[in-house]
């Protein structure tokens, strides 16, 4: 398939550190990609390049076929984004953040475009409310609606199950499968929690330290570590297995 996300070389460096470190990436078209690493490793880094909201300082990056630093207008038309923290006015209802970023997007029909995201992802009994009274899955879902508003290509997520119940990432998970599979979408989910990644991903890439160490399909990754009995495990053996190759090749 082809490639929709592609880097090569990218890289963010800040006064001596270096927070994404020559980062070659390539996701296709209609994956659910899992980016992961700890806290610290340059993921949010580097899906705040990918959005064009952060320049790179070297390399490239290309978003649904525009260059992210050559022409970023037409990334941002293509991408939806969800940051870790949902940003939403509080005194305002759900429904009123909809019809602002509506028409933020210069959308035709604003009303129209409200009324079917509201139906697909099934928020229509506290749209109405005002959202400093919802809870946190329920903000998480309006988050949702405001970043799809205008049917993008790609969905970036900033750790989208942060500060979810048990009900709120199911819920996610089953909203984010009903985007790939209905729409298409395809969509980029920085995590460290290995349990979403089993459950939505087809590919997953670790970050460790601002370095790619690692990166498959799903289904590659749990035949090539089939010893292991969880995705945990897994994922220090691939830890392991890169901190053993740098300290060979080191000595």
């Amino acid at each position: 398939m082809n490639e929709i996300i592609s880097t090569k070389s990218l890289s963010k460096n800040y006064t001596g550190i270096k927070a994404v470190d020559t980062l070659d990436l390539g996701i296709s078209e209609g994956e659910i990609f899992g980016f992961l690493g700890h806290n610290g490793a340059g993921k949010t880094t580097t899906i705040s390049m990918l959005t064009t909201l952060l320049p790179p300082t070297s390399g490239s990056g290309m978003v649904a076929g525009f260059d992210i630093v050559k022409d970023p207008l037409n990334v941002r038309r293509r991408i939806g984004y969800l940051p870790e923290n949902v940003q939403l006015y509080e005194s305002m209802t759900g429904y009123e953040n909809l019809k602002f970023f509506a028409h933020l997007s210069e959308l035709k029909e604003p009303d129209l475009a409200i009324e079917q995201v509201v139906s697909f992802l099934d928020i229509s009994s506290y749209i109405k409310k005002r959202v400093g009274q919802l809870s946190k899955g329920m903000r998480q879902r309006i988050g949702i609606a405001q970043a799809i508003i205008h049917e993008p290509k790609v969905l970036f997520l900033d750790e989208p199950s942060s500060g979810l119940d048990p009900m709120g990432m199911k819920q996610l998970r089953d909203i984010l499968l009903k985007l790939n599979q209905e729409k298409g979408m395809t969509i980029f989910m920085n995590t460290h929690l290995l349990s979403e990644v089993t459950a939505v991903c087809h590919s997953i890439a670790v970050l460790n330290a601002g370095k790619l160490i690692y990166q498959n399909s799903l289904e590659e990754t749990l035949k090539r570590f089939k010893d292991n009995s969880s995705l945990e495990q897994i994922y220090f053996s691939i830890e392991t297995d890169h901190s053993e190759a740098a300290h060979a090749v080191s000595h």
